[in-house]
């Protein structure tokens, strides 16, 4: 299999896992959503584990490009920024493929701590957390970690909410609540 071919059978892995869930989709259901045949699934993944590994790195790059770029798209001030994460996430709550978050899945469908899978979903939030501290410390946070936990708590709570319930009043209210977050945190932002 050549790597634009595994390429393509990571994101076509990565779609059929996002919309069925990790254990769900077993490697016959994988096989015929993928047009790839298991022999050939095999010989590029060791084990399914391995695979959906492979699509968590695909899935943690593609968030988190976009996420970025989104947010930076939307407001060029970092005390902006880290209220225009949920305006972004508005955008993707509104997309009719929206099924939560691929991390928060595997994390719970893997959940024992120190898996290679729970792992790498913990790793993708700590990579957001750092984003944001970021952005904190930017904007002059008195302490950017402290903010960021609390942007990525929000932000976590609105994923989980917005599949369950109105996906525009999940983003309103989150963003209306980070922006105390905020207030609370950057010298000079409140009201």
């Amino acid at each position: 299999m050549s790597a634009s071919k595994r390429e393509e059978l990571v994101q076509k892995a990565l779609e059929s896992f996002y919309r069925g869930g990790f254990h769900a989709i077993g490697m016959d259901r994988l096989a015929k959503e993928t047009g790839v045949s298991k022999t050939a699934i095999y010989k590029h993944f060791r084990s399914k584990d391995e695979l959906i590994l492979a699509t968590l790195r695909l899935r943690d790059e593609q968030f988190r490009n976009w996420l970025t770029r989104r947010t930076e798209a939307l407001a060029s001030d970092p005390r902006e920024r880290l209220l225009a994460i949920f305006d972004a996430l508005g955008e993707w709550f509104a997309e009719p493929g929206f099924r939560s978050c691929m991390f928060i899945k595997a994390s719970s469908e893997f959940q024992t701590r120190g898996e290679p899978i729970h792992t790498m979903s913990a790793e993708h939030k700590h990579l957001l957390a750092r984003y944001f501290a970021k952005l904190a410390t930017e904007a002059g946070a008195r302490d950017p970690e402290d903010l960021a936990r609390q942007i990525l708590l929000i932000k976590e709570g609105a994923i989980v909410l917005a599949h369950l319930h109105d996906p525009a009043k999940v983003t309103s209210d989150a963003k209306a609540l980070a922006l105390v977050a905020v207030e609370a945190g950057i010298p000079g932002t409140q009201p």
